[in-house]
């Protein structure tokens, strides 16, 4: 026997057994199962009030009250739907209108100056662009109910208490969105295309509207759906600034319906359920349709 069989070779002892090297592919399963069971828990853990609310909205007074809240007990959405809309001469489909034009021209007009400014100070070299960045970055800071106040003094003094404007020229301003929109400009739009475009004679405005808005779209897109979805639920500025019904949000109407039973022993639960079903469609629709922009951002990022 050499030397070098000698150093290699090793005694077997009797009894012992050697313990085998775990299997990675199955530590990858079993961190694939927890994590499918983390997914399961939390998708069940937000699609339970949506359930919850889709089952109320189809139930009448007693059975709401009588009946098992997780499961249906008859079918009187139709009839709910129908109470919804003729209530106080149809009112519901006047705050549903304010909502999508709060929310609309609000978060578009909002959407357009972010992207902007964002584009702004990503791209133009002047003198206090870090200080202003620095500001807008402190002003996450600033709670938005702390505003309120200050924005109804304001609005007050110059006679804009209870007018649409009174929701719009606060939707115009997000410093979140323009934070979004100089990241989003930094990472989609080099130098030498804004250059080029320069030495081709274009001036700053049609670049900014014909070159850098159709590059920023994915960007703008899930700007603007950020500041819908905040708009749509937002309730403490309207219910500073808004007094007369013919302007509240869908959100103030439908509490103003939860207080009508303390006030007037009118039980409108079921209205007040059946509408916020409705209230969630719109935010529904526009995440389905804005789906696309997403996965084009996706995809974006996956080939850079």
């Amino acid at each position: 026997m050499t030397l070098t069989e000698q150093t290699t070779e090793r005694p077997e002892v009797r009894g012992v057994r050697r313990l085998s090297q775990p299997d990675p592919a199955s530590r990858g399963r079993g961190g694939q199962r927890f994590l499918l069971v983390g997914l399961a828990l939390a998708s069940a853990y937000s699609l339970f009030p949506v359930w919850w609310l889709i089952v109320a909205a189809t139930k009448d007074r007693t059975a709401l009250y009588q009946s098992n809240g997780l499961w249906f007990s008859g079918w009187h959405l139709w009839d709910n739907l129908h109470q919804v809309f003729t209530y106080q001469d149809g009112i519901f489909l006047r705050w549903t209108a304010n909502s999508f034009l709060y929310a609309g021209v609000g978060s578009l007009g909002g959407t357009l100056i972010a992207l902007a400014t964002g584009y702004g100070l990503a791209r133009f070299d002047f003198p206090g662009r870090n200080a202003i960045f620095a500001c807008v970055v402190g002003s996450f800071l600033i709670p938005i109910a702390l505003l309120t106040l200050p924005l109804y003094l304001l609005f007050s003094a110059i006679g804009m208490v209870d007018t649409p404007w009174a929701m719009l020229i606060p939707c115009l301003i997000n410093p979140f969105s323009v934070y979004l929109a100089k990241v989003y400009t930094e990472a989609t739009i080099p130098y030498e295309l804004l250059e080029a475009a320069r030495i081709d004679g274009a001036g700053e405005l049609r670049i900014f509207f014909s070159i850098v808005l159709r590059m920023m779209t994915t960007g703008g897109a899930t700007v603007f759906l950020l500041a819908f979805v905040n708009t749509w639920n937002a309730f403490f500025l309207p219910l500073t600034v808004l007094r007369g019904k013919e302007n509240w949000t869908l959100n103030l109407g439908l509490y103003n319906w939860t207080g009508t039973r303390l006030e007037s022993g009118i039980d409108l639960t079921g209205l007040v359920l059946t509408g916020a079903l409705l209230s969630i469609v719109p935010m529904a629709i526009m995440m389905v349709a804005m789906r696309r922009y997403w996965r084009t951002g996706v995809t974006l990022g996956a080939l850079k």
